[in-house]
């Protein structure tokens, strides 16, 4: 088996994004999630970003010596960074630990023509729903950055290649934490 894992804390959350197996859940201590676009990408979407008064909950897993590759193409905005000094797990033999994460020179706030995909934001939170609960979901949004960023509501025809539909509950919960946190949804 593999010594080399990374750290998930959006999509990666949601199993059926990818085939990396077994995940474990884990914590970063001294960071959070942020909404930010770069670049690389036409829209928004979730990164890590020091704080020293934060933890995220996400998952680890391994990678095969020949994962990598297509797990920096799918990462590919983001740089791979060490993150063995910072993620608590109960995984035994895990020697490397990455965690992805934007460059700080390269963030960019979302605005209206770089939104967040609600397709994506839906399968953060399924990932969320369905590792941690609703308490975990809700420690998701309230460790999360960002949320005065436009979301454009792809649902109907999903932008995001690896889309999942929600059942109707939880579309409902992410429904209403974007009531809450009074978030501008456009079509």
């Amino acid at each position: 088996m593999s010594t080399a894992f990374f750290f998930g804390y959006g999509s990666l959350v949601n199993r059926l994004t990818h085939g990396f197996d077994p995940a474990h859940p884990a914590r970063a201590r001294g960071w959070r999630r942020a909404w930010r676009y770069t670049a690389d990408r036409e829209v928004a979407y979730l990164t890590a970003i020091p704080d020293a008064g934060c933890e995220i909950e996400g998952l680890i897993a391994p990678v095969p010596d020949d994962g990598w590759a297509a797990l920096d193409q799918r990462e590919h905005a983001y740089d791979r960074r060490d993150a063995r000094d910072w993620v608590q797990h109960e995984a035994g033999g895990v020697e490397q630990l990455a965690l992805y994460a934007i460059a700080p020179e390269r963030m960019r706030d979302p605005d209206g023509t770089h939104p967040v995909l609600l397709s994506y934001l839906d399968v953060v939170v399924q990932g969320y729903l369905s590792e941690f609960g609703e308490a975990g979901a809700d420690r998701f949004f309230e460790t999360t950055s960002g949320w005065e960023a436009p979301i454009l509501d792809d649902r109907a025809t999903p932008r995001y290649p690896r889309a999942q539909k929600l059942k109707a509950g939880e579309r409902a919960y992410v429904d209403d934490w974007l009531r809450r946190l009074d978030c501008r949804v456009a079509a």
